[in-house]
């Protein structure tokens, strides 16, 4: 999308966006826009409303954003706009940023525009959208410089729009090595290095957890590594390691699945966040270093599929029982986490990952569960989400757990085998492989990167992580 900055509109016709504040809906004094007015019977600025008026050759499209609007919200209301009611808009568009904008609240407005253009119907022959084509010029009416608001505001939702296809695409397409192609082209357009080890190069780095999960399947598993690196970067610059969940179908093996296996190919979700945080954060040029992980795989039935009993052995030479071959996630994890600890040594660490329905079961689809034993990274991470919408709590990790993960024939197993507390040992396991890192935090995103909303009839992907990341790398 191209936007242009104007002082005004005096000789425009098309469509024009206007945002307004609530008043009340007993005001005497109209909703007004350059002698286009709406009484507040009608319309009065109430959050996610709005009201057309066609005018002096014009479509005026008044959008109500409530007293005050938050982050989140204001993306929501823009990408609703943007998103469906596409048929009012003319080829000639322009958004009244209102003076009282602050320049994050710009930001959101313009990466709620672009969201909207996303379409789920990608075998389905559509339309492109308005703000797709190629001719297509953004106008935007303020009286101050928005540029990098504005910049921002759309290489986030790139990013984001990039998540969003990568989850929605069903798992004949997004194979382990579709998500490597992936990696390998981004990392030459946005400026990050790519290392793709196959299976047999994994099987000779001896990442044995993640070649277990993967060997089930007809699709080879892709340990795909990542590295960002600014420009003038020194010994002072801040390093971070991520770490996602890449499992391109989950069937849960051996231990197969018995409800919800139709929305599995959401399971690479932590993964694709992670890209799409790479993505962004090299598009951004932030000043600091990033060493991404995205172990790819899928979960499949076969005869070469791991069992329940078996004993595994992880690149960090631990022994793992398998209680649950549904409990891949985080054999793939303890392996990312382990190979990213022993060759980049990153100060800081965030894992993310679909994990468990714990999650989801705690907290509904509201919120992600956050772990991790450094309270400044709790509060740098929960701080970024709020201020985004990409909220996070945090759960404990107390040594009490660590009896869940405690095996009588290897060092761990990947499953407590009990119905509670399931997050926690889950991130227990983790932990183990953490080799006491001071700056770790895991992220169990499994109610909130995919779901239900009214931007499409089924369940879809949510993008959620992806700025997250960022935010929070950039806030470190």
């Amino acid at each position: 999308m191209k936007t242009i900055t104007i002082k005004n509109l005096d000789t425009f016709t098309g469509t024009i966006l206007i945002p307004v504040f609530e008043t009340y809906s007993k005001s005497l004094v109209p909703i007004e826009f350059q002698g286009v007015s709406v009484n507040s019977k009608v319309f009065y600025g109430k959050k996610d409303t709005h009201y057309i008026v066609e005018k002096y050759d014009s479509t005026h499209i008044f959008i109500g954003l409530g007293k005050d609007s938050d982050y989140k919200s204001l993306k929501t209301i823009f990408r609703r706009i943007s998103s469906k009611q596409k048929e009012s808009f003319c080829s000639n568009i322009a958004l009244v940023l209102p003076e009282q904008f602050t320049a994050d609240q710009v930001e959101a407005t313009i990466s709620g525009l672009h969201l909207g253009t996303y379409d789920l119907g990608h075998f389905k022959k559509t339309e492109i959208h308005p703000f797709l084509k190629e001719s297509f010029e953004l106008l935007l009416m303020t009286k101050k410089d928005y540029s990098e608001s504005v910049a921002k505001g759309l290489k986030i939702a790139d990013a984001q729009l990039e998540i969003l296809r990568l989850v929605d695409l069903p798992p004949n397409k997004v194979t382990p090595k579709y998500l490597s192609n992936w990696a390998n082209e981004s990392g030459k357009k946005f400026g990050f290095q790519v290392e793709v080890l196959g299976y047999e190069a994994s099987k000779t780095a001896g990442l044995g957890a993640f070649l277990a999960v993967g060997k089930g399947s007809e699709n080879e598993p892709q340990f795909v590594i990542m590295n960002y690196s600014p420009k003038n970067a020194d010994t002072k610059t801040k390093h971070i390691g991520l770490v996602g969940k890449g499992i391109t179908f989950d069937t849960g093996g051996l231990n197969i699945k018995t409800s919800g296996m139709l929305h599995m190919k959401c399971d690479m979700a932590g993964g694709a966040a992670v890209f799409g945080a790479m993505q962004l954060i090299a598009d951004l040029k932030l000043p600091v270093k990033v060493t991404a992980i995205v172990p790819c795989a899928e979960n499949a039935v076969d005869a070469k599929s791991f069992l329940p009993s078996d004993v595994i052995h992880s690149y960090n030479g631990t022994s793992i029982e398998i209680i649950d071959t549904d409990a891949e996630g985080r054999l793939v994890l303890a392996d990312g986490i382990s190979y990213l600890i022993k060759n980049f040594k990153p100060e800081y660490i965030v894992d993310i990952a679909t994990l468990t329905g714990s999650a989801v079961g705690t907290f509904g689809y509201e919120c992600a569960a956050l772990f991790t034993n450094n309270e400044a990274i709790s509060k740098k991470l929960q701080e970024s989400g709020d201020a985004i919408g990409e909220r996070l709590w945090q759960l404990p990790l107390w040594e009490c757990y660590k009896s869940d993960i405690e095996s009588d024939i290897a060092d761990v197993k990947n499953y407590s085998g009990k119905p509670v507390a399931g997050a926690i040992s889950a991130a227990k396991f983790l932990e183990y492989f953490t080799e006491n890192h001071k700056a770790w935090a895991h992220l169990d995103i499994a109610g909130v990167a995919f779901g239900d909303d009214e931007f499409a009839k089924s369940k879809h992907a949510t993008a959620y992580g992806v700025h997250l990341l960022t935010k929070f790398i950039e806030n470190l």
